[in-house]
């Protein structure tokens, strides 16, 4: 009956339309009230250079890319934490916005590479106004297909959508000899890396958290041992992750570094949390929903530090390209590094706040709510798997995308659970099945026994059964059947093909996009 109830709920969940935040129209207008400010201000940092025309229309492509930045792949860092409830959707975008625009300006770097990843040889763009309209048709083609994807509902990689268009562009300025192929053949590695890498440490965390605390029998008592524990490994994972890549740009720090200051930050949180749980655990009932509430405070940590990296990051997606072309207009020089100055950092930190406050609730509510149903516990290990995966992938030079990685957590959880009430279901029938012919009071009580038990008890229960009856054992056939009877769809299939398709066609499309709008806009220049 509780899986059933659940099964319904998250149908139901699933199913209810996303409502817009706001009228189209207020949020188209506020979003042009912005470029045209965004406008304004470039034209008074141009001066007087040649081409000031040209860096203004970079500046509006470049906010207008940070808005869609932040509509589409912000979501990715607040979207567990809303749909599990451990905040509010307004609260999320409170904490995204200014954490987003904090990493962004405080650790966004003094100087960014103006070709994303080294994907293209800029030696081999004839000349600085050439590198300009690629830069151009780049940052328009990314912008355009986040765009798209955020109209469909689709999360996709911001730093994918980049290097297609810088790619695209770029093989259209300097011909196919100007890519470098290896690098996009690790980038492309990456789109089945990242989401299986996800996937496969938030279901092992949330394993864990099962076998651990919500599979026994006291689930109070196993919270004040085990909780604690998570929380201490969640602030060294984090403290890790944001040293390593929110605050790299202001200070270098050795990976073992970065490792042993997490770790003493996960000694001091132990030391502080370990009371603070035993006191709130023993107020609270004895099941699954009230342990819940342990992982609300630390989910909402996550998705601070979670957004401060991001914006540490990510704001190079929108800078970086804007920032090779501001020099490149004052200087006349193609750069592979390009200072950013402070008005560009703005821009890009104030956009990605501002797309992420008029249009990320969709997305938000697409990662948080229609993939699959979340709670706190669940949402804790996709915020695990998100800074755990970054930080392998970092140490091992692995190309992978933070999008990919939190959308396949989210995935893992939902097939994890798939798998595990389809096997419950196909115990309670075995176990009907033993006891066919005996007194219904005699099967609901022993029913209702293997219900309460801790999962090691329920573990003998059922040994001791199949000793007792064994001439009753279902044949491996009878036993595939009851799993296919049994089975309950809890992610959205639909939405999970959207996503793939939308994954894999990113870097193509923004490839051609860009290479279409490099030809017209050298048409137009020309």
């Amino acid at each position: 009956m509780i899986q059933k109830q659940e099964a319904i709920a998250q149908q139901q969940s699933s199913e209810k339309p996303v409502k817009p935040a706001g009228h189209p129209i207020a949020r188209l207008v506020l979003s042009l009230v912005f470029l045209v400010g965004v406008a304004v201000l470039a034209r008074a940092q141009a001066g007087d250079v040649s081409g000031a025309m040209l860096l203004v229309v970079a500046a509006v492509i470049g906010a207008y890319m940070a808005i869609n930045i932040g509509a589409n792949d912000v979501a990715n860092n607040v979207g567990p934490a809303v749909g599990s409830g451990a905040i509010t959707l307004a609260g999320a975008i409170v904490i995204a916005a200014v954490f987003e625009a904090s990493g962004a300006i405080i650790a966004g770097g003094d100087v960014v590479s103006t070709i994303k990843k080294g994907i293209i040889d800029p030696s081999l763009i004839g000349d600085a106004d050439s590198f300009i309209w690629l830069m151009l048709a780049a940052l328009l083609a990314g912008a355009l297909w986040l765009n798209i994807a955020t109209a469909f509902g689709a999360p996709v990689s911001t730093t994918h959508s980049i290097v297609g268009a810088v790619l695209g562009a770029g093989i259209a300025a300097g011909g196919w000899d100007v890519a470098n192929w290896k690098t996009m053949g690790a980038i492309a590695a990456s789109w089945v890396i990242s989401p299986l890498c996800g996937g496969i440490i938030a279901a092992m965390f949330l394993y864990l958290i099962k076998r651990s605390i919500t599979y026994q029998a006291d689930m109070r008592a196993a919270a004040r041992q085990v909780v604690p524990l998570l929380v201490a490994l969640m602030a060294w994972a984090f403290g890790t992750y944001v040293i390593i890549k929110g605050l790299k740009k202001i200070v270098q720090v050795e990976f073992v570094d970065a490792v042993l200051l997490g770790l003493v930050l996960a000694f001091a949180i132990y030391v502080i949390v370990r009371p603070l749980v035993a006191k709130r655990a023993a107020s609270l009932d004895n099941d699954k929903h009230s342990i819940n509430r342990l992982f609300t405070v630390p989910l909402i940590f996550a998705a601070c530090m979670l957004s401060f990296a991001h914006g540490a990051n990510d704001v190079a997606n929108a800078v970086g390209p804007l920032a090779a072309i501001s020099e490149a207009v004052v200087s006349g020089v193609i750069a592979a590094k390009a200072p950013i100055p402070l008005w560009v950092m703005v821009i890009g930190g104030l956009g990605i706040a501002a797309g992420l406050t008029l249009y990320g609730p969709r997305l938000i509510r697409t990662v948080g709510s229609e993939i699959t149903q979340l709670d706190q516990t669940r949402a804790f290990c996709i915020a695990m798997a998100a800074a755990i995966t970054v930080i392998v992938a970092t140490q091992l030079g692995l190309p992978v995308s933070s999008t990919h990685i939190a959308v396949g957590a989210v995935f893992g959880v939902g097939f994890l659970r798939e798998y595990l009430k389809t096997n419950y279901a196909t115990m309670i029938e075995e176990i009907k099945h033993h006891h066919a012919g005996e007194d219904q009071a005699t099967v609901d009580a022993f029913l209702e026994k293997f219900e309460l038990a801790a999962i090691a008890e329920k573990g003998r229960m059922l040994r001791e059964l199949k000793k007792k009856q064994a001439q009753k054992l279902l044949s491996k056939k009878e036993r595939k059947s009851l799993r296919k009877l049994y089975r309950q769809d809890l992610v959205k299939r639909s939405l999970f093909l959207r996503i793939v398709a939308a994954w894999l066609i990113t870097v193509p499309f923004s490839a051609c996009m860009a290479a279409l709008l490099y030809f017209t806009i050298r048409g137009i220049m020309l």
